[in-house]
């Protein structure tokens, strides 16, 4: 129920003419509502038209008059017989009501007081007498005149016990009300139990009713008393509930409200003692942010983001704990390098020239990347391309990005993959979590300060998984062109174009990497380098920044070729150069010793005096051995650390044809011997060999160096040379190595790791090598000048290998 004043004078009728100082408006006694239900309609009445108020018959009201039509019809009715109808607006916002925008149902009312308001405005005070309806109307100006006819009430019958209990139920509830609602007087309940009229009862408890103008004129247009009385108490017990609903929900909250409130006013005496000291305020500081935001370039869904998050913020109170999570993620957001871009260098020559001067050799990657610059030189944008650089440790694939972010103009990022095991290392976590970060991708983004950085993803084939998830199947969107246009991270719950981003992934080896990741890159071998690049990467690379690093300078330590070379072939064995780098830095380090203890060195080290400086060499694995012996053949491997050569050695001893394989080997190179030992039993008489050499002889196949796990089934080939050569007793052909798949049928089958092969034969000083003839395409990959002084045999089946690879001459039996 709505505020109002009440009071409750007996036997006051209300026909008398109200003093001029009186405050309180009395109540309807049953002789006023007799004498009312005498009075007549008249026919024709004119209309005041009111907003948000319904009057009933009985009830006193003030209204404020404002409207010019309003008040002239206000004067003239007071001239008159203060006799007006009053009708409520269907829309409150009408300015200039006709008889569309009015109920057709109204009260026909009495002015009882006219007041004039300082503002300007006319206060009127109006009583309800009978209920009427709209039959026409008679004129529009100056103000709305129409004929009505009255509305009969249809009373209850004397003795409807069903109507008293409904009026009972009203005062109860009227009391409850009254005194759940803190808005309303206490006065209010002695005028509920002194109304002694029912109708009139049920008219007042509507009028204050917390109820829509639609369902207050629904009331007033309800005829039969009873069923009006029964709508009204309805609408009351839906009212009594919110408020009860609302009290203990006031109750609960009380005590939290009355800590906010404290909490609060020492905010403000903190902020007000800031201000004093010289800090920057709460709200200097959301007006900073948000000025900070107006010189982003971001889409409008971000725009509207932050403003919804600095709302959050700005309700929220310092003190609190969420404060500093909403601040940094707004702080994040702010960081972000939306729609910046830094513009790429399209000089090719000048991009050629910086990928020649840092790396030696790695020619399709430098073509790929001109390529790539090309074409955005042509076209003016493109989505940058996503390339998978795998190959040997120490080649140069990591600090090929720098010097392509150098060549595009590009801002550099890496980002460390390898040993990953949590997918939010990559998405990020929620930010609801105590702690929670963005992703390294969104940060490495952000400390780029660039949309469009050369971005290194470094050792994607040591990604890990864990119970926390599977980051290499988050990386499946940030490396996918169609999708990293909008990354989401869990954190920045926005997303985040990443398409112009220039990913640069590597790797040792693509067996670990998933299919699906790796469809999505484009590969490009990175192989090792041949003993002569290693010579001048060392010359023109190492040695000087090496001497550098040292304080020194090139007149303080020359290294000749010769001496390049003895390092090289005699301390390292690998594809990259970072065990070159290490020796290198071991003799710069000697020359520092010498120079800062005054003593005298070499500046042009020989080889012998390299030899003392970094100790004999132990590598020797290389070395071909000969071919003296019957059954050893030299076979090419790929590790990964390059290619290396490796010696096949088969003996036979009498027994019943027993196969015993040593040397740490993997099942497919098991299997491979197998299948070697099974085609020779297939084709003794070809091979010219005894079935019973076969059948009373053991054969053993060792490969050496049993610490190191081998497999793979490359050395099928070798595998069966060997076993035919200690079954014939031919010699093996000199500075001879192969390296290929066996068939059952005899089918030479091609293998990979060519290059690394070919690089490890020559620097074994291996002169003639056999491969199977689907693997010519990959020599021919390979620049001429590696492949000098080589001999290449290609095949099909193992008859032409054992044709080219033994001798006639017998070897002499052992004693």
């Amino acid at each position: 129920m709505s505020r109002a004043k009440f009071m409750n004078i007996d036997n006051l009728s209300l026909q008398h003419i109200l003093d001029e100082d009186a405050e309180l408006i009395p109540l309807m006694s049953p002789e006023d509502e007799e004498e009312m239900k005498k009075e007549d309609v008249p026919k024709v009445l004119p209309l005041l038209p009111l907003r948000n108020t319904v009057l009933f018959p009985g009830v006193v009201i003030p209204i404020t008059a404002g409207r010019d039509q309003s008040i002239k019809l206000i004067k003239e009715a007071n001239k008159g017989d203060k006799t007006i109808g009053v009708v409520a607006q269907i829309n409150e916002a009408t300015e200039n009501p006709g008889v569309n925008d009015i109920y057709m149902s109204g009260t026909v009312a009495r002015i009882l007081k006219i007041l004039k308001m300082p503002d300007g405005n006319t206060m009127v005070v109006l009583q309800g007498k009978k209920r009427f309806k709209v039959k026409e109307l008679v004129q529009q100006e100056p103000y709305m005149t129409a004929k009505v006819l009255e509305l009969k009430e249809k009373p209850p019958a004397k003795n409807d016990s069903e109507f008293k209990a409904i009026i009972d139920s009203i005062k109860d509830i009227a009391l409850k009300i009254i005194k759940e609602n803190p808005n309303l007087p206490t006065e209010a309940s002695f005028a509920i139990k002194n109304i002694q009229s029912d109708s009139f009862l049920v008219n007042f408890v509507s009028s204050n009713l917390n109820l829509e103008i639609k369902e207050k004129q629904e009331i007033l247009e309800i005829d039969n008393l009873k069923n009006r009385a029964l709508f009204t108490l309805k609408k009351m017990n839906i009212e009594l509930q919110r408020l009860e609903l609302n009290n203990d929900i006031q109750s609960k909250v009380r005590e939290d409200m009355d800590q906010q409130q404290r909490e609060y006013y020492l905010h403000q005496q903190m902020k007000t003692i800031q201000e004093e000291l010289g800090g920057v305020s709460h709200d200097e500081e959301i007006e900073e942010m948000r000025a900070l935001a107006k010189t982003k370039k971001w889409s409008e869904e971000i725009a509207k983001t932050f403003e919804k998050e600095i709302g959050r913020l700005q309700r929220m109170n310092p003190q609190v704990a969420e404060y500093s999570v909403q601040r940094n993620y707004l702080d994040l957001l702010l960081e972000l390098p939306w729609g910046e871009f830094s513009k790429d260098n399209f000089d090719l020559k000048r991009a050629q020239k910086i990928l020649d001067r840092d790396h030696f050799g790695l020619e399709k990657v430098k073509k790929r990347i001109i390529e790539h610059l090309a074409v955005l030189k042509l076209k003016g944008d493109m989505k940058s391309p996503i390339i998978c650089l795998y190959g040997p440790p120490g080649v140069g694939k990591t600090s090929l990005g720098k010097s392509v972010a150098e060549s595009l103009g590009r801002k550099y990022v890496r980002m460390s993959l390898g040993g990953l095991r949590d997918e939010a290392e990559i998405r990020g976590h929620r930010k609801t979590y105590i702690g929670a970060l963005p992703g390294r991708i969104v940060q490495s983004i952000k400390k780029a300060e660039t949309s469009n950085p050369v971005f290194v993803l470094d050792e994607i084939d040591k990604l890990g998984s864990s119970h926390s998830g599977d980051p290499s199947s988050a990386m499946l969107e940030v490396l996918d062109p169609e999708q990293n246009e909008d990354f989401y991270d869990n954190y920045l719950e926005v997303g985040y174009d990443l398409s112009k981003v220039m990913f640069i992934a590597t790797a040792n080896s693509l067996g670990t990497i998933p299919w699906a990741l790796r469809d999505r890159m484009e590969i490009i071998e990175v192989s090792g380098y041949t003993v002569e690049e290693k010579i001048e990467i060392g010359k023109r690379h190492l040695l000087p920044k090496l001497l550098k690093e040292h304080g020194m300078t090139s007149k303080h330590l020359k290294i000749s070729k010769k001496a390049f070379e003895k390092v090289v072939t005699g301390y390292t064995r690998e594809s990259g150069v970072r065990g070159l780098e290490k020796k290198l830095a071991e003799l710069v380090r000697y020359a520092a010793k010498s120079l800062a203890m005054e003593e005298e060195y070499s500046v042009k080290p020989t080889e012998s005096e390299i030899e003392s400086i970094l100790g004999p060499s132990h590598l020797e694995r290389d070395k071909y051995e000969g071919n003296d012996i019957p059954g050893v053949v030299t076979g090419l491997a790929w590790t990964s650390v390059g290619g290396d050569i490796l010696f096949i050695e088969s003996i036979l001893s009498k027994g019943k044809g027993a196969l015993t394989i040593t040397g740490n080997l993997g099942k497919v190179m098991k299997e491979s011997a197998t299948i070697a030992l099974e085609f020779i039993k297939a084709h003794a008489k070809e091979l010219e060999i005894e079935f019973s050499t076969i059948s009373q002889n053991n054969v053993h196949i060792h490969v050496p160096e049993g610490a190191t796990p081998k497999d793979g089934p490359s050395a099928g080939i070798t595998m069966l040379t060997s076993l035919v050569s200690s079954f014939t007793r031919r010699k093996v052909k000199s500075r001879l190595a192969m390296t290929g798949e066996i068939t059952l049928r005899g089918k030479v089958l091609p293998v990979g790791g060519i290059k690394e092969k070919i690089l490890a034969a020559k620097r074994a000083n291996i002169k003639e090598i056999i491969l199977s003839a689907d693997n010519r395409k990959d020599v021919e990959d390979i620049k001429p000048e590696y492949l000098k002084g080589l001999k290449f045999d290609y095949v099909t089946d193992m008859m032409e290998v054992i044709e080219l690879a033994l001798l006639k001459q017998k070897a002499p039996k052992v004693k």
